[in-house]
């Protein structure tokens, strides 16, 4: 049985998989990042965790994995394999392909951003599929994207491509950590919704699910704190579909979870809010939080095809 190793690494934990030629998980496996034992520490658990695997594949399918997949966050240069910066790991200048290659015995690894391989394995198996240009944007703790084209990733000329969560949509808006304000993901990410009603409802350990579910039963400071997310999210979408024009956009990461709750509004405000836009299809994501490690796994069956075609 052909397979990839595939890993997923976040700031709390790391998702990783076996994955087939098809897409399929054969075997998938999580454990803690430990990001509080320091980046060296991250990365040996990063190297260990993909020996394991490779050994359970070796002794469950009688050979090991061809090649291997990492999905990592911040800045990373795939073409090197070097993981450039992130934040939340504490790493600068991490050659992450060359280290797993060498614990790995030599196979081909593929090194990836977390979020452009969440919403590659979105676009060829996930809610995407079929679709020729897509964009794929994850509300979560921040507000990220990935712009796919034609069964591949628009990574742009630096590789920072899809930050759309850096789209100002309310110039006098809550500052951001990039140094601006009024930010996409200011106002309309899991975080500020949780931030935003937290402080309506004054309990401070509210968060976005609670708005969601008092939403639901018609609270009005909740349809207050919702709408004005739902409105900050349209603005971004509507000026991200203008410049790339996508057949599907999908919506991911906690908030979508809301289901209906959040598609149905946002539906109607990015509708209410074109022009001369084409509407895309609004449709939320079909593969949780696995997205990203098989995305891993796509990305290395790619590499091996890339070389076998070379």
């Amino acid at each position: 049985m052909r397979h990839v190793i595939a890993l997923d690494v976040g700031g709390t934990g790391m998702k990783a998989a076996l994955v087939g030629a098809d897409g399929a998980l054969l075997h998938e496996a999580r454990r803690a990042t430990g990001r509080e034992r320091g980046p060296d520490a991250v990365v040996e658990t990063i190297l260990g965790f993909a020996a394991e695997l490779q050994a359970y594949g070796r002794d469950r399918f009688g050979e090991g994995a061809v090649a291997a997949g990492v999905a990592v966050p911040g800045i990373i240069d795939a073409e090197l394999g070097i993981a450039v910066y992130a934040a939340n790991l504490g790493w600068r200048d991490v050659p992450l392909r060359t280290l797993i290659g060498e614990r790995l015995g030599g196979i081909p690894v593929a090194l990836g951003h977390d979020v452009r391989a969440g919403g590659l394995a979105e676009g060829r198996i996930g809610a995407g599929k079929g679709a020729d240009r897509f964009l794929f944007v994850p509300l979560g703790t921040g507000i990220a994207g990935a712009i796919g084209i034609a069964g591949g990733i628009e990574a742009g000329a630096h590789g920072y491509a899809g930050e759309i969560g850096h789209v100002v949509v309310r110039p006098d808006g809550p500052d951001c950590g990039c140094g601006q304000r009024g930010c996409l993901e200011t106002l309309a990410s899991a975080s500020a919704v949780s931030r935003a009603w937290a402080a309506a409802s004054g309990d401070p350990g509210a968060d976005a699910a609670d708005c969601a579910k008092a939403v639901e039963s018609g609270d009005p400071a909740a349809l207050r704190v919702w709408a004005d997310a739902v409105d900050a999210l349209a603005a971004g979408l509507v000026t991200a579909l203008t410049l790339l024009d996508p057949r599907t956009l999908i919506i991911g990461g906690g908030l979508a979870e809301a289901g209906e709750t959040l598609f149905t509004p946002l539906r109607a405000a990015v509708e209410e809010r074109v022009t001369f836009q084409k509407l895309p299809h609004i449709v939320p994501a079909a593969l949780g939080d696995t997205a990203g490690c098989l995305g891993a796994g796509l990305l290395a069956w790619d590499l091996l095809s890339t070389e076998v075609s070379a």
